[in-house]
Formats: C-alpha cells, sequence, structure tokens
C-alpha cells in the first residue's frame, strides 16, 4: 500500500510539474498588445504585481515561483516594454531578462541652449528624476534613444559623453589655421557660428570670417553674444538695446575683441568641424542677404553697401 502512495505521489508531482512548464509556455491571458513600464529598481516580484495588474500574467505569485524555476536567476531590466496578445510567461520574462525595451527618441537641435536643454528633458513625460541646467556647451545636438521610466540624468550624461567624444575626434582633425587654441575656445567659437547662420555650406565661410576677424584683433561684432547674457539663449522677442550692446558682460562682442567668456548654445558637430577647419577666405564682414543666406566682403565699403541693400529690401517688406 506504502508503494502504491508512493509511486502516486511522484506521477502526481511529474503531472503538476508538466502542467507548470506547459503553463509557463502557455498562452498568456493578455487580449490585446499592452505597453508595460517597469521602474528602476523594481524587483522580480513588484514586476510580477505589475504584470498581473495589467493583464499579461494570471498569478503574480506564480510568476515569480516559475520565474525562479525556469528564469535561470538573471536579473530583470528597467524600461518600457510591449507585450503581445496572448504572450507566454516565458516570453515575457525573457524581455524582462533581455532589456528588449520601447526605444524612444528625445532631439536636441542645433544651437540650443543648456537652458532649452533641460526645459525639453524635463517636459519629457516618460523620463523620471530631475536634472540642472548642463554646462553650456557640453551637450551634442542629435537624437538620443531612451527607455521610459530611464532617468534625466542618464540621458544627460550620454548626451555629454557623445559631445565629448565627438569634440576630442575633431580637434584631433583640426586644421593648423584654425585661431582655436583649446577645445573649449572650439566649442565658444562654434556656437557663435552655429547662431550666425543655418545653411551648412556657410558655415566655413562664417567661421573664416570670424578666424580672420580674431587674428587680427578686431572686434566680431556677434549679436548673439549679446544676446545671451539678457535670456541665457532664450528669444530675445525684441531689437537689442543701445545699454546691452555697452554692457562690459564678458560676452558683448562690440565692446571688446576675441572671442566671449565662454558658448553661447550647444554646437553641432558640422559648426565645430567648421571652425576647427574654416574656409580660407579674406571676408571680414557679412550680412543678410533676403534669401536665408548672407552675403560676404572683404571691406568695410563693401559691407556698407550690402547692408545698405539689405535695409532697402526689409523697407520693402514693410519691417522697417
Amino acid at each position: 500500500m506504502l508503494k502504491k502512495l508512493a509511486y502516486l505521489s511522484v506521477i502526481i508531482v511529474v503531472l503538476a510539474g508538466v502542467w507548470s512548464f506547459s503553463a509557463w509556455r502557455g498562452a498568456g491571458p493578455a487580449e490585446d498588445t499592452l505597453r508595460i513600464t517597469i521602474s528602476e529598481g523594481t524587483s522580480l516580484r513588484a514586476a510580477a504585481r505589475i504584470l498581473e495588474a495589467k493583464g499579461a500574467i494570471r498569478s503574480a505569485t506564480g510568476f515569480a515561483r516559475m520565474a525562479k524555476i525556469f528564469g535561470g536567476g538573471e536579473a530583470i531590466k528597467s524600461g518600457e516594454y510591449r507585450i503581445k496578445a496572448h504572450e507566454s510567461a516565458a516570453d515575457i520574462l525573457a524581455q524582462l531578462q533581455g532589456g528588449k525595451t520601447l526605444q524612444q527618441l528625445i532631439t536636441i537641435p542645433e544651437g540650443m541652449p543648456s537652458v532649452m536643454v533641460r526645459d525639453r528633458l524635463m517636459a519629457e513625460k516618460d523620463l523620471i528624476g530631475e536634472v540642472p541646467v548642463p554646462t553650456e556647451g557640453t551637450v551634442l545636438p542629435d537624437s538620443y534613444a531612451f527607455d521610459a521610466g530611464e532617468t534625466r540624468a542618464a540621458v544627460l550624461r550620454r548626451m555629454q559623453a557623445a559631445m565629448t567624444k565627438t569634440l576630442a575626434a575633431l580637434w584631433d582633425a583640426r586644421d593648423a589655421n584654425t585661431v582655436a587654441k583649446s577645445p573649449a575656445q572650439a566649442i565658444t567659437l562654434a556656437s557663435i557660428v552655429e547662431k550666425e547662420t543655418a545653411l551648412a555650406e556657410e558655415r566655413p565661410l562664417v567661421a573664416g570670417v570670424y578666424s580672420n576677424r580674431v587674428r587680427m584683433g578686431m572686434r566680431l561684432q556677434a549679436d548673439p553674444t549679446v544676446i545671451y547674457p539678457v535670456t541665457k539663449g532664450r528669444p530675445l522677442g525684441r531689437r537689442i538695446r543701445k545699454s546691452e550692446l555697452a554692457a562690459d558682460n564678458g560676452y558683448n562682442t562690440y565692446l571688446k575683441p576675441g572671442l566671449p567668456a565662454g558658448p553661447i548654445a550647444n554646437p553641432g558637430k558640422a559648426s565645430i568641424a567648421a571652425v576647427l577647419n574654416p574656409a580660407d577666405t579674406k571676408a571680414l564682414f557679412f550680412v543678410a542677404n533676403g534669401k536665408g543666406g548672407h552675403v560676404f566682403s572683404e571691406t568695410n565699403e563693401g559691407q556698407n553697401a550690402n547692408v545698405k541693400k539689405w535695409f532697402a529690401l526689409r523697407r520693402a517688406r514693410g519691417e522697417m
């Protein structure tokens, strides 16, 4: 009799194991695709409760128990996951352990000042945590992938690491003709070039103009450097005041020759490259041409004539 009971117990255990494995590998309860976020630091049991609440699995307790048996002990990773309809518990665990998350993008445009980089990071609802305004010129404009529930600080670190890596590579490839004496100076001048032209083909020429002025000890006379200490990079929304053109604040390039105290934005790779490899030009001046670009000249007389044409065009448009 005892042998029969023992034999029956073994059969029951085996059948239970087979049933459990089948349930683990079988179709899950989700009727539709689900999006589930696992925050950083979430334990397996806590993640199981989230999955059960969302309808991805039948039992949090059962999932946690089976995960320990069949999951190999590997930790789960935070992020946002797409759980397919009727996806098995085994496949769900494989997703969580493999970190196969839904990635999203946050884009930092070329020339965005750091105060607005922070604004963009803070406005992204799928990121968590606070982040300070990064040091100006330390963020590389680009699109960055992130996982829902990731910290803003982690994303910012990737942006800054990308700038460090890119600047180092461009600095190593610099032309001997560049006026930048250090990577920091390259970023500062590149931020001005970035603000002065939106045309890719003009960047080396604008960089050439400013490089010529630096060599000659001329004032750069760049409007964006006057605006920066007033708004920290945000739009001014009005004309520059005479008092601002006379302000001695370290950034006013109308007042003193040379580079300003630091960057006025986060320049893109192309503008940094332009500063480190400027066009070979004798031009010292440029002014808008009314078509989205600029016209360049080597003499003050030529600049005055171009400015006159620009003002006439603006008057004809009713802008003055």
